[in-house]
C-alpha cells in the first residue's frame, strides 16, 4: 500500500501503489481495527466490486452509524457520513431520494442495524429504498463492550450474558427476504472472492438489497466464546461454512454445532420506491391538468 513514505524510512513498505489505492485514502493508514477483525476484509471486497462494475467514485456514498464499522468512512476515498447509532439507513434514504443518480451504501454492524435500528431496516426494506446495505455482523455490540445483541447465537456468552445467551437471534437474512428486500445473500469474512462477486452483483440492481458478512468480533466475542486466536473464526467458518446458493431463508439460522449456511438466497425485480414516487408524482400532475 503507498502510504507516501520511503523504502529508506519504512522498508516493509512498498513505493507501488496498491490496487485499490484510489479507493483509499492512504494518509490515514494504518487503520486501528483488531486483529483478526473482518472488517477490512468486507471494505476490500466492496471497493473491488465498486471497481470492476465500474463506478464513478465521485458518485459513491458510504453512510455508517455508531461502531467498529462507523470508522471505514474516514478510511474509504468517497463521501462519507457517520451517522448517530441507528440511524444509517434514514440518512441514507435522504441522501437517495434528494440525489438519486448517487449509488448509496449502508455498511454498518448488527447492533446498529438491527438492534438500534431494526425498524428502520424492516421499513426500508418494504418500501425497497433504493440502498445497498451490508451488515458486518459481529454477534455483539463489538465497540461498546461486548453486550448482548440482537444477532447473539444461543447459548453463547458476552457481558450482559455472562450465563449464556437465552434469547432467539435475528435470522437477518430472512428477516431481509420477509420484508420486501429484492436481493438477500450471506457471506463471511473470509470468503472474499465471492463476497466481492455478490456485491458488484448488488450493485447492478435496484432497490433494496441485503448482504450479511459474518465476522465475529475476535476481541469482544471471541475471548469469551473459545475463539482466542486470532485465527480461530476463520478456522470456524472454514469448517462449518456450506454455500447453497437460492437456500429458503427461514432454514439459514445460524446455531452453534450446525452448519452455517452461505450463498445468495434471494433476487427478484420490483420498481423501487423513488420509481414509484415518480409515477405518483405524474398521476398527481395529470390529476391537476385534468381540473383545469
Amino acid at each position: 500500500m503507498s502510504w507516501k513514505m520511503t523504502k529508506e524510512k519504512e522498508p516493509f513498505l512498498s513505493e507501488e501503489l496498491h490496487p485499490m489505492d484510489r479507493w483509499l485514502r492512504s494518509e490515514r493508514m494504518p487503520h486501528i481495527w483488531c486483529a483478526g477483525c473482518g472488517i477490512g476484509s468486507t471494505l476490500y471486497a466492496w471497493a473491488r466490486a465498486l471497481d470492476s462494475v465500474g463506478i464513478d467514485r465521485k458518485k459513491v456514498v458510504y453512510v455508517s452509524g455508531i461502531g467498529c464499522c462507523g470508522r471505514g468512512s474516514g478510511y474509504l476515498n468517497v463521501d462519507g457520513f457517520h451517522t448517530t447509532h441507528g440511524r444509517a439507513i434514514p440518512f441514507a434514504t435522504g441522501i437517495k431520494l434528494v440525489k438519486p443518480n448517487l449509488c448509496v451504501n449502508v455498511i454498518s454492524g448488527d447492533g446498529d442495524l438491527f438492534s438500534i435500528g431494526g425498524n428502520h431496516f424492516i421499513h426500508a426494506c418494504r418500501r425497497n429504498v433504493d440502498l445497498l446495505v451490508i451488515c458486518t455482523n459481529n454477534f455483539i455490540y463489538g465497540m461498546t463492550g461486548g453486550q448482548l445483541a440482537a444477532t447473539t447465537p444461543l447459548g453463547d456468552y458476552s457481558t450482559t450474558s455472562p450465563y449464556g445467551n437465552i434469547e432467539p437471534p435475528f435470522n437477518t437474512p430472512y428477516l431481509a427476504d420477509a420484508s420486501g428486500a429484492v436481493y438477500v445473500a450471506r457471506w463471511t469474512s473470509i470468503h472474499v472472492r465471492l463476497l466481492e462477486k455478490s456485491i458488484a452483483e448488488a450493485l447492478r440492481m435496484k432497490g433494496f438489497r441485503y448482504i450479511e458478512v459474518l465476522s465475529p468480533c475476535p476481541v469482544n466475542y471471541g475471548r469469551r466464546n473459545k475463539l482466542r486466536e486470532v485465527d480461530a473464526i476463520a478456522k470456524w467458518f472454514w469448517q462449518s461454512s456450506v454455500i447453497k446458493h437460492d437456500a429458503d431463508t427461514s432454514e439459514v439460522q445460524i446455531e452453534k454445532g450446525k452448519p452455517i449456511i452461505l450463498g445468495n438466497f434471494v433476487k427478484r425485480e420490483k420498481p423501487s420506491y423513488y420509481e414509484e414516487l415518480k409515477r405518483l408524482e405524474e398521476k398527481v400532475k395529470r390529476a391537476a391538468e385534468a381540473k383545469k
